[in-house]
């Protein structure tokens, strides 16, 4: 997996691949069959162990007013801290191969499916809670808070900074009336506790105070 995230899959050699895994050529054929195969079930465990893990803490610890905001931090927390600026092997893969593989295009789309539907349970949630609107489209909030991921875990794979990307996810959180949840997160990471990358400090929001919302202007 870690081969395929760092390279992308069609620069990861052969040669990457066996000196990654520590064994032979023959080896990882017997194992798996071909490249592609060795890369679906790679992206397979890659979905299970972070993106279906990370829905699942989060729905268990945070309310569900916070979730969407508390998920969008902790993506921007690990990726500008990601010195290698990998991304997201997932959104990386829908751009790279999902266009010319339609099985894997399904799979990446399904998968992409399970993210937005915890954004959309979140708000719905949030509305028989009483804490946003009854008039809330939370079918569209959702799909809102997906443009808004896959556009920062793009521009987090060049020389982003986390101002920048908490401007963005602090603007369309705050459409919603949460942006003041993008800032509990950033304050709760100051004080101590993890988001899941303890070794980026850059940008972050100290004592809750929300970032400035961004210039659309030009």
């Amino acid at each position: 997996m870690a081969c395929f995230w760092e390279r992308g899959y069609e620069a990861a050699s052969l040669r990457d691949l066996t000196d990654c895994m520590g064994i032979s050529s023959p080896s990882l054929y017997a194992a798996f069959g071909h490249k592609r195969s060795l890369f679906s079930q790679a992206l397979e465990h890659y979905c299970q162990t972070i993106t279906h893990d990370r829905i699942a803490r989060l729905e268990a610890e945070f309310p569900a007013r916070a979730r969407a905001g508390a998920f969008l931090a902790e993506v921007i927390a690990l990726a500008v801290g990601d010195t290698q600026r990998r991304g997201c092997l997932l959104v990386n893969t829908a751009i790279e191969v999902a266009p010319h593989d339609a099985e894997i295009g399904e799979r990446v789309q399904a998968h992409l499916n399970e993210v937005r539907a915890f954004f959309e349970r979140s708000f719905v949630a949030s509305v028989v809670a009483g804490a946003l609107p009854p008039e809330t489209d939370c079918p569209r909030a959702a799909d809102l808070m997906m443009a808004v991921l896959l556009g920062i875990r793009v521009l987090a794979r060049t020389q982003a900074l986390t101002a920048q990307l908490d401007g963005i996810a602090f603007a369309a959180l705050a459409s919603l009336g949460l942006g003041d949840t993008l800032a509990c997160q950033r304050a709760r990471a100051a004080g101590g506790e993890s988001t899941g990358n303890s070794g980026d400090q850059t940008g972050q929001v100290q004592g809750g105070v929300r970032p400035p919302t961004p210039d659309l202007s030009g």
